[in-house]
């Protein structure tokens, strides 16, 4: 199973997590929310080859945070992802608007300069100025908007321009999941969490969310919860390379292999 955006640092107990993690055999995606919290949580998997750690710098942070962009570019040598970054244009957010896109442009600058990075992006309220940023740094890399929410037409914009999608459970029992999930070629689309903020309760990490986030892409797809996994798990390794991809097989035989028990 994917999970392609998970605050792991934001567990009560992450050590835990990475446990549960290794145990259900999940391909993570942990983010983080300041360039700071990037370096120890980075140290979190240990040797749990399937977590990855994103160098991050929220939107919702950036009027606090934003002389950290510094160390953001001298960071960012040390990993292939970014997150979770963007726009949050929501009423408490808006008045920092204009901080929150120099902040962002700075960080895709770094990024086309690195020679592009997967980036996971929040883009609330603000999904037309998040591509309009995208458009003008061409070379930042592979975004991956992260529980879209914005209009259709930037959704289909998105598409075009060759955007992925990470969705989660709450996002997918939405009443526009539907109308959202028909614009976006599945073959664009991978799992998330977003916990501990979503799809979990209590401390432990939610594996169930993940499952039954692919239950929900079935129904939307109408086709087996086994074949909408087949159908992640191969996005996961066109998006992230051959390396990944026999990772993303041999979990899908295992679980070939139980359903046939």
């Amino acid at each position: 199973m994917i999970d392609l955006h998970c605050h792991l640092d934001l567990f009560p107990r992450p050590e835990m997590v990475v446990r549960e993690v290794e145990a259900a055999k999940i391909y993570l995606l942990s983010v983080t929310t300041t360039p700071k919290a990037f370096p120890k949580t980075a140290q979190l998997p240990g040797r749990v080859s399937r977590i990855r750690t994103a160098l991050g710098l929220h939107p919702q942070l950036a009027h606090e945070r934003h002389e950290e962009v510094g160390l953001f570019c001298r960071l960012i040598s040390e990993t292939r992802y970014v997150g979770e970054v963007g726009l949050d244009g929501g009423d408490e957010f808006a008045r920092h608007l204009v901080l929150q896109k120099d902040v962002f442009n700075r960080l895709l600058r770094a990024c086309s300069d690195a020679g592009g990075r997967f980036l996971s992006i929040h883009s609330r309220h603000a999904s037309g100025e998040v591509l309009e940023a995208l458009a003008a740094h061409p070379g930042c890399g592979t975004p991956i908007l992260h529980w879209f929410s914005g209009p259709m037409r930037d959704a289909e914009r998105a598409v075009a321009m060759g955007a992925w999608f990470s969705v989660g459970l709450p996002m997918l029992r939405s009443k526009r999941a539907g109308t959202l999930l028909s614009k976006i070629p599945r073959e664009r689309i991978l799992t998330e969490t977003d916990a501990p903020f979503a799809s979990t309760q209590g401390e432990e990490y939610p594996v169930q969310a993940l499952t039954s986030a692919v239950a929900e892409l079935a129904r939307h797809w109408k086709c087996a919860p086994l074949d909408a996994e087949q159908q992640i798990l191969a996005n996961m390794g066109r998006l992230i390379g051959a390396g990944h991809s026999m990772i993303a097989n041999s979990s899908l035989s295992a679980r070939q292999a139980n359903a046939g028990n």
